[in-house]
């Protein structure tokens, strides 16, 4: 190539840069540029129009920042056209608009897919929060703070938090945010990994979360199981408050669950800890035994043996004595003498009689006394008295 052809090219580029920084730029227009210098109170900024332009240091950000902090010669950013000349014959330029623009879009974007974003809550207003995402100021209504109950909203000050675009109006500079949305999002999506995790018969850790007259309630991460009183101890519970109190951590077992109707029952009782596993080696038919009195029924009386085994004491077991019901001798809490009349730990079953431990202690004592005639009017005697 000839130098005369070099030298027409060179021509034709030089040509071409000054027609493209002749190109006309108008307020409003988003440009791209590069750094040229950086001061305390402003950048330099070369956008390739026959000028070059400026951004001053309240241009840069809402925050209070140097700009040496943030930008260096040789930088790519976009810039926002405040003004095409200023008195100097300088281009204005503001960043913090250019990125508020890129912001909008990006929010536009968020409310349309429904994609999460992230933003920075700046002080707790009338109603709600208010928070930034980058340089647009938004909104968090105080009913979407969070998917629970909130007493103080100063708790979020500060904080960034993920969050949905639940309204977006660019032209009234409205967009309203919702924490809640995401964490009853991610509340689902944790209970739907639970449900497809659960198996009978395995040990779970929760924290009780409340309790009702008929058991425990335990968060196990998203879904509250229900331990029965019958499940909370080998003893008898009356209120699972004698076990258990909220907030405390739990390891319970999986006794069962139904992911359509939402229900699991658990256990805190240890499997192999029931005493029935070892009632047949411990008591036998005709055993005399010391229990406690813990429930009365018009048919008959519950006596605890020791804590998870209980028997049933009939109403015509009770006395001889000719009785309709088991309150009318016996009271919640007595200490009674019974006989095991039946037993069957595989039902875990025990059919006992109060009367005739009676009538055996009575016999035993009769048989050990003197064989005077004193001793056995005694020992008669002795027959009609309840130990």
């Amino acid at each position: 190539m000839s130098s005369e052809n070099l030298e027409e090219m060179s021509m034709k580029d030089m040509m071409s840069e000054i027609e493209y920084s002749m190109k006309p730029i108008y307020s409003g227009d988003v440009l791209k540029g590069e750094v040229i210098s950086v001061s305390d109170s402003e950048v330099l900024v070369n956008i390739g129009y026959i000028s070059d332009g400026i951004i001053k240091k309240d241009e840069l950000s809402n925050e209070d920042i140097n700009p040496k902090d943030i930008l260096k010669p040789g930088d790519k950013i976009d810039v926002y056209v405040v003004k095409v000349r200023d008195e100097d014959g300088n281009v204005v330029l503001s960043k913090k608009k250019a990125d508020e623009l890129k912001v909008w879009q990006s929010l536009e974007e968020s409310y349309k897919t429904g994609n999460t974003i992230e933003a920075k809550v700046s002080e707790v207003v009338k109603g709600g929060l208010v928070a930034y995402v980058n340089e647009v100021r938004c909104f968090i209504p105080a009913s979407h703070a969070s998917n629970s109950f909130v007493k103080d909203l100063n708790q979020f000050v500060g904080k960034n938090l993920v969050v949905k675009v639940i309204e977006f109006d660019e032209k009234k500079r409205r967009v309203v945010l919702s924490r809640k949305e995401v964490e009853r999002k991610e509340a689902e999506e944790k209970k739907e990994t639970l449900w497809n995790s659960l198996k009978k018969g395995e040990k779970r850790t929760g924290i009780v979360s409340r309790l009702a007259k008929f058991g425990a309630f335990v968060n196990l991460g998203g879904v509250d199981g229900l331990i029965h009183n019958s499940d909370l101890s080998w003893k008898r519970v009356n209120h699972p408050s004698e076990v258990v109190k909220e907030g405390d951590k739990v390891e319970v077992y999986v006794i069962d669950f139904d992911k359509e109707k939402g229900r699991i029952s658990l256990g805190l009782k240890d499997v192999e800890g029931d005493p029935w596993n070892n009632a047949a080696f411990k008591y036998k038919v005709n055993d005399i035994l010391e229990g406690t009195v813990v429930r009365l029924l018009d048919f008959g009386a519950f006596v605890e043996i020791e804590p998870g085994i209980e028997g049933l004491v009939h109403v015509t077991e009770i006395t001889d004595e000719n009785i309709a019901k088991p309150s009318q001798v016996l009271k919640i809490g007595d200490k009674v003498k019974v006989k095991i009349l039946e037993i069957n730990p595989e039902e875990k079953k025990m059919a006992l009689s109060i009367k005739e431990a009676e009538n055996k202690t009575a016999e035993e004592i009769e048989k050990y006394n003197d064989k005077d005639e004193g001793n056995y009017i005694f020992a008669d005697l002795l027959k009609d008295i309840k130990f």
